[in-house]
């Protein structure tokens, strides 16, 4: 048995494993590049031997800190904490830690996160960014940065594409006899708001029907339940939110006025975090927060390993999933 000491060297770790010291290192670091069964052996040595990584000591000499950082626009909305453990497990397969950051749907707010976050990780992920083009370019130009649904060349990127399950969600409508429906828009800011709110105008417009917005502002159950009057007061007899959260709010809102979900009124969402809690269960487009999560931490990681910038563009299709929301028009 090998005996614990006092200040053990990654030197000591590769001679008990019979390896070498850069194949210790990628144990600890890039798992990955090495057999299961080389990392098995260097694990259980270092566990012996009571060797730690020192982190600080490996920022100093190599400038690498073994932190990303996740910059979210809410962590309080249900489409996020699935995105962020996702991250988390990536980066933990390569002894990365993630430094996570709200920014409150602020993109000043955002700015300065990614200011402070700097001299602190190696690399970010921007979920949802809020932050403007220019700004965007002039941090990725300052460390390596992926964004998830931002659509930006030259600037690694994971995007959900909800178009494709909003113009589902639009056929459905049509097929079930609605002619005026209201898409409930969220941040103007936000890619994927413009991304759905395009997917609705087109899928009507080629549908033959008509198509209103009504803006909820930001994506919450308040706005939600606030635009209710706004929504009636168009005349529609169904409606498309932005997301799940906001569409929680209309049929709250809904209920208070008396109009019969589905009986009355037909409601969709998007992201399909709230889907099967409401009731009624909510007929919505369909999420993929948690595999966006995964692969922007995973382009972020081969970047700092390669040192090199693609231009990758990884797009995650979506569909409609149809519950007890919408109906054939009365």
């Amino acid at each position: 048995m090998i005996k614990r000491a006092k200040g053990v060297t990654i030197s000591q770790v590769a001679e008990a494993a019979g390896v070498a010291r850069s194949s210790v290192s990628r144990a600890f670091t890039r798992p990955d590049m090495l057999s299961p069964e080389t990392v098995e052996r260097i694990m259980k040595a270092a566990e012996a031997l009571g060797y730690v990584p020192n982190h600080t000591a490996r920022a100093l000499s190599t400038g690498r800190h073994g932190n990303v950082g996740l910059i979210v626009p809410d962590i309080a909305n249900p489409f996020f904490p699935p995105m962020i453990r996702a991250a988390q497990l990536e980066a933990d397969r390569s002894d990365f830690c993630i430094f996570l950051g709200n920014t409150e749907e602020n993109p000043k707010q955002e700015d300065k996160l990614v200011g402070r976050f700097a001299g602190q990780v190696e690399g970010l992920v921007l979920a949802s960014s809020r932050l403007s083009d220019e700004r965007i370019r002039a941090h990725a130009g300052k460390l390596p940065l992926v964004l998830i649904n931002r659509d930006l060349d030259g600037i690694p990127r994971v995007l959900i594409d909800s178009g494709s399950g909003v113009h589902e969600a639009v056929e459905h409508l049509a097929k079930l006899g609605h002619r005026k429906i209201v898409y409930v828009s969220g941040p103007s800011t936000s890619w994927s708001n413009k991304q759905r709110r395009s997917a609705v105008r087109a899928a009507a417009s080629s549908l033959g029907i008509e198509a209103e917005t009504v803006p909820a502002v930001l994506p919450s159950y308040n706005s939600g339940r606030n635009a209710v009057g706004a929504i009636l007061a168009t005349g529609a007899t169904a409606a498309i939110a932005f997301d799940d959260l906001t569409a929680q709010g209309v049929l709250a809102g809904l209920a208070e006025k008396h109009v019969s979900v589905p009986g009355d009124f037909s409601l969709i969402g998007c992201d399909d975090v709230l889907g099967a809690v409401t009731y009624p269960a909510l007929t919505s487009v369909s999420n993929r927060s948690m595999e966006a999560g995964r692969v922007a931490v995973s382009l972020l990681l081969d970047m700092l390993q390669s040192r090199a910038i693609r231009d990758v563009r990884y797009v995650l299709e979506t569909h409609l999933v149809v519950r007890n929301t919408t109906a054939a028009l009365r």
